[in-house]
């Protein structure tokens, strides 16, 4: 189970491992689908959604807004199974509610395009650190679009939505180089805007590129009608949203930590249901685990990792896949070579400042570290135990986790912060750390 405070201390790896970990759902598509159900024309069914604090904050505002979300047994399950489904039945919006998203980038971006087609006034707020995240692009398109929202003129939360049951929609420009959310936001409520909406980023390249991808999918999962044949510009047509039934895919960002622990401690490590084919920006994980030297090998039993023990450090741009920085430079401070992390300035704005955090909590442990402009330079040297501070960011709290499992005495502060997206991450990493290669014996003689 997940400590309930205090320090986590990180544990170190026993041996060679041969592990196979199962994960739940995707995050990014959960809140994905979990919005287009609520707005759709009949129940849908997600099936194998992932119930973490971020999904859960995200059904409790649809909720509010007056939208049904029953939990359910799988189809053909025992009357004792546990509810592993959520049926999601759409209803008339409601306002003159108070929503609470955490500190959940989906949610705070996501819900308000949402808010502005109901009856009233919904007011957003959240975690300390969810009020310095930016939400000016998307606050500012929806009052082109039609909207009424009151934000102090702040540019961020808390903010006020008065929703008059419908939105006229339109063109929109905006600059969505700071997060990607800016442009999946409007394009999942697009559809039921009177004239549409079509988005046209104008900026410095859109990070994440893949989220934007897997929003557009999901949006033609639902027989939503989507142009996104000109670089930069978006056209959802106004339609109806048609009801899904989904199966949703492991989040393949929340399988880095483990899948790098064979990379660390030496053997394997196996995550089932890894789907051939995903707009999930964690699929990177291949290419990148396979070039700082792991064996990696996609099969219908899922994506198996081996290693022997050894991490070779890199170049790499993870512009497209910027979730991935701190796992990258946890290894990269285990490595036997220099590492550049680039294209990742965008980081700075996420639940922390991931950058000055990472070289902040590496530096401390003894690492050689620098912030770039837009990235981390990171030179291995040997490191030492210490407390890794975790800023209320759960990829920090998994970062730590990575670097305790060569280096004894990493504290890994506030483990619990990864409940955001994974519920019970230590109790998974105990489960993998326990699953190693048997010693091989002489053969007895019988």
């Amino acid at each position: 189970m997940t400590p309930p405070g205090g320090d986590w201390p990180a544990p170190t790896a026993p041996r060679r491992l041969q592990a196979v970990v199962p994960l739940p759902g995707s995050k990014s598509l959960t809140n994905r689908f979990l919005v287009l159900a609520a707005l759709a024309n009949d129940r849908s069914r997600l099936r194998l959604p992932l119930r973490s604090r971020d999904t859960l904050l995200m059904a409790q505002a649809l909720r509010a807004l007056g939208v049904g979300i029953q939990d359910v047994r799988a189809e053909g399950a025992p009357v004792s199974a546990p509810a592993t489904d959520w049926l999601v039945t759409p209803g008339e919006l409601r306002g003159d509610t108070r929503l609470d998203v955490g500190l959940a980038g989906t949610v705070m971006r996501f819900v308000p395009p949402v808010a502005a087609l109901a009856h009233g006034p919904v007011e957003l707020d959240g975690d300390a650190g969810a009020r310095v995240r930016p939400m000016g692009p998307v606050v500012d398109a929806l009052r082109v679009l039609g909207a009424d929202i009151d934000d102090g003129g702040r540019g961020c939360l808390p903010l006020t939505v008065r929703g008059r049951g419908g939105l006229r929609g339109g063109p929109v420009t905006l600059d969505a180089s700071s997060s990607s959310q800016f442009v999946s936001a409007l394009l999942l409520a697009g559809a039921r805007y009177d004239e549409g909406v079509t988005v046209h980023h104008d900026g410095k390249p859109v990070p994440s590129e893949p989220h934007i991808a897997m929003t557009v999918e999901t949006l033609r999962d639902a027989g939503v009608d989507v142009d996104d044949a000109e670089p930069n510009t978006w056209r959802v047509e106004p339609s109806e949203i048609s009801a899904l039934d989904v199966q949703v895919e492991p989040d393949l960002s929340n399988a880095g930590p483990f899948l790098a622990a064979a990379l660390v401690a030496g053997g394997s490590v196996r995550v089932p249901d890894w789907p051939q084919h995903t707009t999930q920006a964690g699929d990177a994980l291949r290419d990148i685990l396979d070039a700082m030297g792991a064996d990696v090998s996609l099969d219908r039993e899922g994506l198996t990792v081996s290693g022997d023990g050894s991490v070779g450090g890199l170049d790499i741009d993870l512009h497209d896949a910027s979730e991935l920085t701190p796992l990258v430079a946890a290894l990269a401070a285990l490595a036997d070579s220099p590492t550049w992390i680039r294209g990742v300035a965008h980081i700075r704005f996420h639940e922390t400042d991931r950058l000055a955090a990472l070289a902040s909590e590496l530096n401390a442990l003894g690492g050689d570290v620098t912030e770039t402009e837009d990235g981390l330079r990171i030179r291995p040297v040997p490191l030492r135990g210490g407390r890794f501070r975790t800023y209320h960011d759960h990829r920090m709290a998994t970062a730590g986790a990575v670097v305790g499992l060569r280096v004894p005495g990493v504290q890994v502060e506030d483990v619990a912060t990864t409940t955001k997206t994974l519920p019970d991450f230590p109790g998974l990493w105990a489960s993998m750390l326990a699953q190693t290669q048997v010693a091989e014996h002489p053969a007895s003689g019988d």
